[in-house]
C-alpha cells in the first residue's frame, strides 16, 4: 500500500458561496479560512494550495460581538517614523468593508509562502452583488 501524495494536476476546485450578512465576523473567518485552505477535502496536503475560491457577500453586515464595535482598530505603518495609522472598526466598516473579512481570515491561514496564494481565491464584496454569478449556476 502506497501514501497518496497529490499532484497539482489531480486539484479541483470548487466555488464557495458565503453570506456574511448577520454572522459573527470570527465565526464566518474560520469557516472561510478552512474553504481557502481545503481542509474539508479528503486529499488535503498542508504543502499545497488545494483550497476553493470563495466569494462573500454582504460583508458590510457582519456583526462583531461586544464593544469591539468601538475598540477595535487596525493598524497600519509606513514604515517611516511617525507613520502609524490607526483605522477603528466603525470607519472601516464605512469605508472599506470588505477590508474587515479579508483582515480576519488573512490571520487565520498559515503564514508561509502559500498565504499570498490562499487570500487570491477569497473574493470579497459589500453588497449583494458579484460579478461570480456564472460560477453557481446549477447545470
Amino acid at each position: 500500500m502506497k501514501t497518496f501524495s497529490p499532484t497539482a494536476d489531480s486539484i479541483t476546485r470548487d466555488w464557495r458561496l458565503f453570506d456574511a450578512k448577520d454572522q459573527v465576523l470570527g465565526r464566518l473567518a474560520t469557516q472561510i479560512a478552512e474553504a481557502l485552505m481545503g481542509k474539508q477535502k479528503a486529499t488535503f496536503s498542508r504543502h499545497m494550495d488545494m483550497g476553493d475560491h470563495v466569494v462573500v457577500i454582504n460583508a458590510s453586515k457582519v456583526v462583531v460581538t461586544g464593544k469591539k464595535e468601538n475598540q477595535k482598530v487596525y493598524h497600519q505603518h509606513s514604515g517611516y517614523p511617525g507613520g502609524m495609522k490607526v483605522t477603528p472598526l466603525k470607519i472601516m466598516r464605512q469605508t472599506h468593508s470588505e477590508r474587515i473579512i479579508i483582515h480576519a481570515v488573512s490571520g487565520m491561514i498559515p503564514h508561509n509562502k502559500l498565504h499570498d496564494k490562499m487570500l487570491k481565491h477569497l473574493h470579497v464584496f459589500p453588497g449583494d452583488t458579484h460579478p461570480y454569478s456564472s460560477q453557481f449556476k446549477k447545470s
